[in-house]
C-alpha cells in the first residue's frame, strides 16, 4: 500500500504518517496540493491520497480527473471542521477521518483500499476453476488477456493477479483505453516532455513508467487505435518507451494484463486488431463466464451487496426472501456484477423492514425483474432476428437486395404503389420503372388489390 500525505494541519498528520507505516504503508509526504499533483505527474504513483481537509480538495479531485489520474482520496480534519468535511465529500472524497487520529481507523482506511484492490467474490464452480487458474498463474511475469462481457469484473481479477504475484508491493496502474481520446493516449501511455505540444507545461511520466517494477492494466485494449497498437508492441517486445517529445528510450519493467469484452480474433480478421499485438498480450487467457452462468455467484455476491449497502447507508442490516432470491438467480443480468450491484443498492434504499421482498427489486425505472427478463428476452430475439437478416444478405448483390427490398415492401403495403414509394423514399415514377423493369425479368408483382400479378 502507497499512502500520499497531503498537507500538514499542525503536525497531526504526522502521527497519521507514524500510524501508517506501523499498518504496513510505505508513505511518502507532500506539503501542498500542487507538490502532490507535481510527483504524481512524476510517476511517483498512490494508492492511497490522505489529504488535509482544508485544501482545495475540489481542484485536487478536478485536476486528478482531468489527468486521468486515478487515486481515492480521504479528507481528514479536526472534529470542528464538518462544513469542510461535507465540501470534500461533495468533492469526491470517499471519506473524512477526524484528527487527531485514530489507529483503528487509520488501519481500517488502508485495509479497505487494499480490500478493494484484490477482493474476488465467487462460490460457483465454474468461477473455482478460473480461479485456480489465475492462482496458478499470479506469481509469473507472462502477459494475460482478461476477457469476458461488460461488468463481469475484469479488473477486479486483474487486482486479484496483481496482489498475488510477484510485484505485489510494486504500483498497479490501470488505464482505460476506451475513455481516453486518440490524441492524447500515446501521452498517457508513454508521457511527454515539456513542450512536446500545446498545453505540454511540464514533463509528465506516463502510465508505463509509473508501473515500472510492478503491473500495467490495459482495460479494454481493443479500443485502441491500430495505429497506436504498433508503438504498444514494440513497448512490450522490448521493454522500452519513447516519451512523445523525447530524444532517447526509456526502459521499463513491467507485467502486462490487458482486458476486452470482444472477440480480437474477429477484430483481427476485421483488420482493427494487430494479430502479432494479440499474440503477445494472450500468453494466457482468462475467460470470465458471465453472472448467468454463474448462479452460486448470484446469491453470494447479492449478500454481500445488500449488507455493504446497508452498512453504507447508516440502515439496519437486512436479508433477502426466499422468493428475491430465485428471482434474482432468474434474472438474465446483461450488465453482470455491475448491473446487479445498482440493483441490490436500490432494493436496500426501497426496503423498509428487515427483509427484502421481490417487490424491493426492481428496475430504475420501475420494472420488476420478470418485467425486464421479458424485455431482454424480445430485446434479444429481435436482435438474433436481425443478424439472420443481416448474415442472409451477404454473397448477394446491391441490385438483389434492392429488388427483395422493394417487392417486400410492396406486398406489405398489399400492392398500393404510392405507400410502397413513400416507405421506400424514392418517388412513384421510379418505382413504377423498378416494377416494370422487374416484370419483364420474370418477377410476379403484387397487385393494388393484394393480388400477385406478372405486370406492374
Amino acid at each position: 500500500m502507497r499512502l500520499l500525505i497531503v498537507g500538514a494541519l499542525e503536525g497531526q498528520l504526522s502521527q497519521a504518517t507514524k500510524l501508517a507505516m506501523d499498518g504496513g504503508a510505505r508513505v511518502a509526504h507532500a506539503p501542498s496540493v500542487e507538490i502532490a499533483i507535481a510527483a504524481l505527474r512524476k510517476g511517483q504513483g498512490a494508492d492511497l491520497l490522505l489529504v488535509d481537509v482544508l485544501a482545495d480538495i475540489s481542484h485536487l479531485i478536478a485536476t486528478l480527473e482531468s489527468e486521468h489520474i486515478c487515486v481515492p482520496v480521504v479528507a481528514c480534519g479536526t472534529e470542528t471542521n464538518a462544513a469542510a468535511a461535507v465540501n470534500a465529500i461533495r468533492a469526491g472524497a470517499r471519506e473524512y477521518i477526524p484528527l487527531p487520529p485514530n489507529a483503528e481507523l487509520i488501519a481500517a482506511v488502508i485495509a479497505a483500499v487494499a480490500r478493494e484492490n484484490s477482493d474476488f467474490l465467487f462460490r460457483d464452480p465454474e468461477m473455482e476453476k478460473l480461479i485456480r487458474l489465475a492462482d496458478q498463474i499470479a506469481p509469473a511475469s507472462a502477459s494475460v488477456l482478461i476477457t469476458g462481457e461488460s461488468g463481469t469484473g475484469k479488473e477486479v481479477l486483474a487486482k486479484y493477479l496483481h496482489a498475488r504475484s510477484r510485484r505485489a508491493d510494486k504500483p498497479f496502474i490501470s488505464i482505460n483505453c476506451a475513455a481516453i481520446p486518440e490524441a492524447l493516449l500515446e501521452s498517457e501511455l508513454f508521457g511527454h516532455e515539456k513542450g512536446a505540444f500545446t498545453g505540454a507545461v511540464a514533463r509528465r511520466i506516463g502510465k508505463f513508467e509509473e508501473a515500472s517494477g510492478g503491473t500495467l492494466l490495459l482495460d479494454e485494449i481493443s479500443e485502441m487505435d491500430i495505429r497506436l497498437q504498433a508503438k504498444l508492441l514494440r513497448a512490450i517486445q522490448e521493454r522500452l518507451i519513447d516519451r512523445v517529445g523525447g530524444t532517447r528510450p526509456v526502459p521499463v519493467d513491467i507485467r502486462i494484463l490487458a482486458t476486452s469484452n470482444r472477440d480480437l480474433s474477429a477484430a483481427v480478421r476485421q483488420g482493427t486488431f494487430r494479430e502479432d499485438l494479440l499474440f503477445r498480450l494472450n500468453v494466457v487467457n482468462l475467460k470470465i463466464p458471465p453472472l448467468r452462468q454463474r448462479p452460486a455467484d448470484i446469491i453470494a455476491l447479492s449478500e454481500f451487496f445488500v449488507s455493504k449497502y446497508a452498512r453504507e447507508n447508516g440502515l439496519p442490516e437486512r436479508a433477502l426472501s426466499e422468493e428475491a432470491r430465485a428471482e434474482l438467480v432468474r434474472a438474465p443480468w446483461p450488465g453482470n456484477v455491475r448491473e446487479l450491484e445498482n440493483t441490490l443498492h436500490r432494493a436496500v434504499l426501497l426496503s423498509s423492514g428487515t427483509t427484502i421482498g421481490v417487490d424491493e427489486i426492481r428496475m430504475p425505472d420501475g420494472q420488476s425483474l420478470s418485467e425486464a427478463a421479458s424485455a431482454t428476452s424480445l430485446a434479444a430475439q429481435a436482435r438474433d432476428t436481425a443478424e439472420t437478416v443481416t448474415r442472409s444478405l451477404v454473397g448477394s448483390t446491391v441490385a438483389d437486395v434492392e429488388r427483395t427490398l422493394i417487392l417486400d415492401t410492396l406486398d406489405h403495403c398489399l400492392g398500393n404503389r404510392t405507400h410502397a414509394s413513400n416507405i421506400l423514399g424514392i418517388s412513384i415514377r421510379t418505382l413504377r420503372n423498378k416494377l416494370n423493369q422487374y416484370s419483364r425479368e420474370g418477377e410476379t408483382i403484387p397487385s393494388p388489390a393484394g393480388h400477385k400479378q406478372s405486370a406492374a
